[in-house]
């Protein structure tokens, strides 16, 4: 019993994380977005994937997100985004040796953004939210209901640099039986750099309310740094990696991925 608390209780963080945080949809690796859009007409296709590690106590918990995102412009301004991600989950209890694990389809996610305000290098975008309950609760695979998020944007071009702000609010229902904060605000800041000619070094930084009760007044806070390299005009290609500065986040994260716009 002790062991199924605990793994559900993670795997709640990471549907948090992967679905709710806008993680699926900024630019790989970031988890905090920018107001860019596609422009009317275009697609942009992300796959991406990111690998955790985390020890609390008796356990190692281990935890792949793949994801397929499709983005599409509207108008030059407004982006429809679909995110499809697939979990996989282990947890060892190293006291006795048990292992479980299972896998499958997560939470789909719905989201617009909305750049309505752009002059002198200065953007701001909203970007609602929503996922729908696709994935398995019972094997710790979604929430069971669906969930909401609403996200205010900021990005600054001060070239060679440009720097993104995340304030969000997520509500975050779910039909499993753990004592879990419903609301949840999220703050992350991202800086990016063009350092030679296709390349660019990002960093990223972010606090979020816990939605587990039990670990008190402590927040989820995260630091990471990563590369973005243009392959050519239509692909991309990102790897980073995270580092949880609090308990509530997992110890390390890699992650890679690839955009194709078109």
């Amino acid at each position: 019993m002790k062991n199924k608390a605990f793994l559900y209780t993670l795997i709640v963080l990471i549907i948090g994380v992967f679905g709710l945080t806008g993680r699926a949809f900024a630019a790989p690796p970031l988890i905090t977005d920018d107001t860019g859009t596609q422009g009317k007409g275009k697609f942009q296709l992300q796959v991406t994937g990111q690998y955790d590690h985390n020890k609390s106590e008796d356990f190692t918990n281990k935890q792949t997100v793949l994801n397929a995102n499709l983005i599409y412009g509207v108008a030059d301004t407004v982006d429809v985004l679909l995110g499809v991600p697939f979990l996989f989950w282990s947890s060892k209890d190293e006291s006795t040796g048990a292992n479980t694990s299972d896998g499958g389809v997560s939470d789909i996610s719905l989201q617009v953004k909305w750049r309505f305000y752009e002059k002198d290098g200065l953007s701001f975008a909203l970007k609602p939210g929503i996922t729908m309950p696709s994935g398995d609760e019972s094997k710790g695979l979604g929430t069971g209901k669906a969930t909401w998020s609403m996200f205010f944007i900021t990005s600054k071009e001060a070239k060679p640099w440009d720097f993104h702000l995340n304030l969000g609010y997520i509500y975050n229902d779910n039909k499993l039986d753990l004592d879990q904060r419903k609301s949840l605000w999220h703050i992350s800041l991202a800086a990016e750099v063009e350092v030679v000619k296709d390349l660019k070094v990002v960093g990223n930084v972010g606090i979020q309310r816990s939605q587990d009760k039990a670990s008190g007044s402590e927040n989820r806070s995260f630091a990471l740094g990563g590369l973005i390299y243009s392959i050519s005009e239509h692909l991309d290609f990102d790897a980073g990696a995270k580092l949880g500065l609090s308990k509530a986040e997992p110890d390390y994260s890699i992650l890679a991925g690839l955009a194709f716009h078109f």
